[in-house]
């Protein structure tokens, strides 16, 4: 098994991408941290995981202490945190005109700082263990993003960004960091949201193929499947790597096909 007595941190892993990448730790050996902002859903997800293998802090991470005390909840519980996977964000729309201070905000308290806290609070326990990993889960967006994401765009770049710096300046401890930019990922919060702007049921089974050239878009099983290899031991010592989960090549890509 890749993750074989590790202890990983899963941010957001309540639902969706997050919850798929913590199923998969512990079904490749690991012991994980459920946290989230719904204290049913988190003890939903830990009963139906094998017992033993999962505890859960529920906590909002767009408040600064709580980074922090997530990280203490972990090592106090399991005794060690081996990889931390930052996945929790808010899917942000807004353009310049709606992109007022409040908005811009919250977007990166979450999506940006709420990392670099958690990051920071990690730091003593994997130099104490002489290793750790971070996975950063980025986005497509951070390349430039969407008219209607902007604030999204720009947390997500500035992710992009810290994955490469902190991986340049912590190498020599061991201490890896790497991003996985993601392309459309079909979740239930995904399908709920495009169904709130006009979409039709079963939107998702028809895209088309200039955005899905395979004819179907990533699941989070997809998505957790990548991530655990990423931060298995099978993996390093790569770092500061952005590692780009698309079906398609972005550079030197026309709008669509046949241009």
């Amino acid at each position: 098994m890749l993750l074989s007595e590790k202890v990983v941190l899963v941010t957001g892993s309540t639902t969706g991408i997050g919850e798929a990448i913590a199923r998969r730790c512990v079904q490749e050996g690991a012991r994980v941290m459920i946290h989230g902002l719904e204290k049913d859903l988190a003890k939903k997800v830990v009963k139906s995981l094998p017992k033993g293998t999962a505890h859960s802090v529920v906590n909002d991470l767009a408040l600064p202490e709580n980074c922090e005390s997530l990280i203490r909840a972990t090592i106090d519980h399991f005794g060690r945190l081996d990889a931390l996977v930052n996945n929790a964000a808010v899917l942000t729309r807004s353009r310049i005109e709606t992109t007022d201070a409040a908005t811009f905000d919250i977007t990166v308290a979450v999506n940006l700082r709420a990392p670099l806290l958690l990051i920071r609070a990690a730091m003593p326990q994997f130099r104490k263990q002489g290793a750790g990993v971070v996975l950063n889960i980025g986005s497509m967006n951070a390349l430039c993003g969407e008219p209607n994401q902007l604030a999204y765009a720009v947390a997500k770049g500035g992710l992009m960004t810290m994955t490469r710096n902190l991986a340049d300046a912590h190498g020599a401890e061991k201490i890896r960091f790497n991003q996985l930019n993601l392309g459309w990922t079909v979740t239930e919060r995904e399908l709920a949201r495009k169904k709130t702007e006009g979409l039709p049921e079963g939107w998702e089974t028809k895209v088309p193929k200039v955005y899905a050239p395979s004819g179907r878009l990533w699941t989070p099983a997809q998505v957790a499947a990548h991530a655990v290899h990423w931060i298995s031991d099978e993996f390093a010592p790569a770092s500061g790597i952005v590692f780009e989960l698309e079906q398609y090549p972005m550079i030197g890509r026309m709008g669509a096909y046949g241009f």
